[in-house]
């Protein structure tokens, strides 16, 4: 069996501090890619209730000040979710249901499964107009739900007045229903990504997580899990007053001192202790815990290539990344190897 969900248990995963650039490097033409890797708290998971525009609001205006031309979230692709949902003796059911949202309704609704919706996308966003109608968008929603990208067609759904949030054009009820849902939720995804893409005027973000790199063919489960989970219980003191002083910073009622402690260079060393150090020393004959590490750094080698993808076409582009705070200085380190591509200080433009 596969164990692929301990990636997404662990309290805090670990970090280490970016290195420089060390590969070849050459002059290019024109500006370079900037990109911004904002790290985050899971928003929805942590203890401090739903996550207001108030408290987000000083944290949206910095990051609208860089002005990003594309967003990322952490957020599985549709073409990913359908190629594991193809290959079923490689990739388990259990981690897939985790990590896919479920495209059946949606695919009802507009008749078009995940390869055809993903198609229509592309498709309409080409043609698509300055001025687009209340039914433009709500098309476009149905069919990014059709392609399994549920923030991108939340954002359609949010440019629309009120009195237009309604089914219609592929939307029926029970997608309607679901967007509604999604627009009530806290996830960094939908309080940040959607709403600053609707702030920017952009009309969609780019899903870009990846689990086919850590889906790991583990025989134990039990095992695997107890030596994971003994390797966090090593964790020095000092761990657990992190994670009680992010829980305080997460219920204040403005969340940019938050982002400010936990995306300085200083943060990004001190969770090694209490995570995947730990891990690498773990002594179990099928070294568990060298397993949970390497599908640790697939996972993020093939996100960051995932991210690469949002701006090939673009080069120059400023880039907005917003991904698990653990993600971040692997994702600097390999942003900061790609050629024509600028790693922004997120501690700068959030500011002290």
């Amino acid at each position: 069996m596969l164990a692929v969900l301990l990636l997404a248990t662990s309290p805090l995963c670990a970090q280490v501090a970016p290195a420089p650039h060390d590969g070849p490097r050459a002059p290019f033409a024109g500006p370079p890619t900037r990109v911004l890797v904002l790290g985050s708290v899971h928003l929805a998971q942590e203890e401090g209730g739903p996550v207001t525009a108030r408290e987000t609001g000083r944290l949206l205006e910095r990051l609208a000040a860089f002005g990003p031309q594309v967003i990322t979230v952490e957020a599985m692709r549709g073409e990913t979710c359908d190629l594991m949902r193809r290959h079923p003796a490689v990739y388990d059911e259990e981690g897939i249901a985790h990590y896919c949202p479920d495209t059946d309704a949606a695919r009802a609704a507009t008749g078009l499964d995940v390869p055809a919706a993903i198609a229509s996308v592309e498709e309409q966003l080409a043609a698509w107009p300055q001025s687009p109608t209340a039914a433009q968008r709500r098309r476009l929603a149905a069919t990014f739900l059709a392609a399994g990208d549920l923030t991108s067609a939340l954002v359609q759904w949010l440019y629309l007045p009120e009195a237009e949030r309604r089914a219609g054009d592929g939307l029926d009820a029970a997608l309607v229903q679901a967007l509604r849902k999604r627009a009530a939720s806290s996830n960094e995804n939908t309080v940040i990504g959607a709403a600053l893409a609707v702030r920017l005027g952009l009309q969609r973000v780019h899903p870009v997580d990846d689990h086919t790199g850590d889906n790991l063919r583990i025989d134990d489960e039990d095992a695997y899990a107890a030596a994971i989970r003994g390797a966090w219980d090593r964790a020095p003191p000092e761990c657990a007053a992190t994670y009680a002083y992010l829980r305080e910073l997460r219920q204040a009622p403005d969340l940019l001192p938050l982002y400010q402690h936990i995306n300085r260079a200083a943060y990004q060393t001190v969770p090694m202790r209490c995570d995947f150090a730990l891990a690498l020393a773990d002594t179990s004959p099928q070294r568990y815990g060298r397993q949970y590490v390497t599908g640790w750094d697939l996972r993020n080698l093939r996100m960051v290539a995932n991210i690469g993808e949002t701006f090939r076409e673009r080069p120059g582009v400023r880039v907005l990344s917003i991904v698990g705070v653990s993600h971040k200085p692997w994702f600097d380190r390999l942003l900061g190897q790609l050629q024509g591509v600028e790693v922004v200080d997120a501690a700068q433009v959030l500011g002290d």
